[in-house]
């Protein structure tokens, strides 16, 4: 077993943690059935929920999983599910970051808002953000290979009066755009047009960070006044500022604004590149943030951990780069 006595000469790791998309049947079911961390944490979230969140993640159906007031604490509890392992193996971050949803993982991990706090939080996050828009009247589209000018120049035009505007700025590769379907359709047309790799509309259910979100985040901003936060014990660094958080009222009103506000991800990564970080470790299900990492910064690690199999992976290449520090 490793412990925490093999890391010392790693310098700062910060913990990743991934949003809606990254949902999978199946998603913590190993590390449950391995680690009591993980066990502890998927009954933690039945109770708070009052159902059986566990069963879902675990053994499906894949359509109940998809539904947004679902997916959200779903994802939320796999990655600190995966968390809770790797601080029981004696890995402590220097900074946490989380994409959208995540950002709810990585207060978890600060130690800002408790885990059963956030699990019944973004359950109605997701039911709030669901019931905004009715179904079909928005959409997403993820433009690849367009820098940002572009991107918000092609939104610009294509709006027409209705709403398109840049929701996550991933990579340099990858901006996603978010508001009413047509004038996202005819934004990923222009882009297309004028010189994007790709234009694809995206399988979401609502259009996420846009100011058609305006009733969602009103509706969570009564939500989160209610809750007792705290400072966090590890700088948080929040996506709609791409700036550390490092106070509870602070962290309340960056989770408020980004209902509406843009995930600025490649930004964000590259102020934790700045730190001297070395290791990024994305915990949870998927590797959508080590891919976009990639494309972001190829100088730096990033591991992830969603089962078994990735953990051990993680702790023999942490442990590599601990004995070649030595």
């Amino acid at each position: 077993m490793t412990n925490s006595s093999s890391f010392p000469a790693i310098r700062a790791i910060v913990f990743l943690f991934p949003g809606q998309g990254s949902q999978a049947v199946g998603m913590g079911k190993e590390l449950a059935e391995m680690h009591e961390a993980a066990r502890q944490t998927f009954a933690e979230a039945d109770e708070a929920l009052g159902y059986k969140l566990s069963q879902i993640c675990f053994d499906g159906p894949e359509d109940q999983l998809r539904l947004t007031e679902v997916t959200q604490p779903a994802i939320l509890t796999a990655s600190v599910a995966a968390w809770r392992v790797l601080e029981a193996k004696g890995l402590k971050p220097a900074f946490v970051a989380g994409h959208s949803l995540g950002e709810y993982s990585a207060h978890v991990a600060a130690g800002t808002i408790t885990f059963a706090d956030a699990v019944r939080t973004v359950r109605n996050r997701g039911k709030y953000m669901q019931e905004a828009v009715p179904v079909g009247v928005g959409a997403m589209a993820a433009i690849l290979g367009m820098d940002m000018e572009k991107v918000t120049a092609v939104c610009q035009d294509a709006a027409q009066g209705e709403v398109c505007s840049p929701a996550n700025i991933n990579s340099p590769e990858q901006i996603v755009i978010s508001g009413h379907k047509a004038a996202v359709e005819r934004a990923a047309n222009l882009a297309k047009e004028r010189g994007a790799k790709r234009a694809v509309l995206l399988p979401v259910s609502a259009p996420f960070h846009c100011s058609l979100m305006q009733p969602a985040q009103d509706r969570l901003a009564a939500d989160l006044k209610s809750l007792t936060l705290r400072d966090p014990q590890a700088p948080v660094l929040c996506n709609v500022d791409a700036a550390f958080i490092e106070n509870a009222e602070s962290g309340r009103d960056a989770l408020i604004r980004q209902v509406t506000g843009a995930v600025r991800w490649e930004q964000s990564m590259r102020l934790l590149a700045a730190k001297d970080v070395e290791t990024f470790i994305e915990a949870g299900p998927g590797k959508v943030l080590c891919g976009l990492m990639r494309q972001i910064d190829r100088s730096k690690t990033c591991l992830n951990v969603g089962d078994e199999a990735s953990l051990q992976k993680t702790l023999e290449q942490l442990a590599e780069k601990a004995a070649m520090k030595a």
